[in-house]
């Protein structure tokens, strides 16, 4: 099954003590949220895949923000089932083909999703997904590539995911509301379980 048919929302997830990790992860599962990308963005995010994925076997954990070879090699080595790229370039793209799991490349413009299906990549990341057109975008860009889906992601929020979420090529939506830093410093995985478990139901919202 595709990556993006797994869930409406995949939490996009900036981790700061690896400690915090595996309680995470399990408030995402319990939520309804299995698809996780901890982005790599800090010094404890390939501590915090490693502990994911030895220990909270039923998550789906992935590295975001993998900007080089070494950050693919790296994001394997600790566990990481795909791959998430803020944007592509020809090394990257070959890294990502090689390494065997799952990937998104991100892309911003049609022309660049049109070079990456010349590559054979139909599923990709759209962002900054708000600053870079927002829903309307990506409906047009529907008709002159109907056969690419995306995972927007960037400004994404309960109030405007729904809108992202209806259109055809969109398979998920990535986000970082469901785990806000403030309650993560905090310990509050209950909050957090609450916020997956209302995030999982969105595409089924009227």
């Amino acid at each position: 099954m595709s990556l993006l048919d797994l869930t409406p929302v995949m939490p996009v997830v900036v981790i700061e003590d690896a400690g915090t990790a595996v309680p995470l992860a399990r408030a995402l599962v319990a939520g309804g949220l299995p698809v996780i990308e901890i982005t790599m963005r800090t010094p404890a995010a390939l501590e915090a895949i490693r502990r994911i994925a030895a220990e909270v076997p039923e998550a789906v954990v992935g590295a975001g923000t993998v900007r080089t070879a070494d950050d693919v090699t790296a994001a394997l080595g600790a566990g990481a089932r795909f791959l998430v790229s803020p944007g592509t370039t020809p090394s990257l793209l070959a890294a990502m083909v090689a390494a065997g799991v799952p990937y998104l490349p991100g892309v911003a413009t049609a022309t660049e999703a049109m070079m990456l299906a010349e590559q054979g990549v139909r599923e990709m990341k759209f962002f900054p997904a708000e600053s870079a057109g927002g829903a309307p975008y990506l409906k047009a860009l529907s008709g002159p590539l109907p056969d690419v889906r995306f995972c927007p992601t960037g400004g994404i929020t309960p109030a405007n995911a729904l809108s992202y979420l209806a259109l055809a090529n969109v398979g998920c939506v990535g986000g970082s509301w469901v785990t806000p830093a403030v309650l993560l410093a905090a310990g509050d995985y209950a909050r957090i379980e609450k916020l997956a478990t209302e995030a999982a139901f969105l595409r089924n919202s009227p």
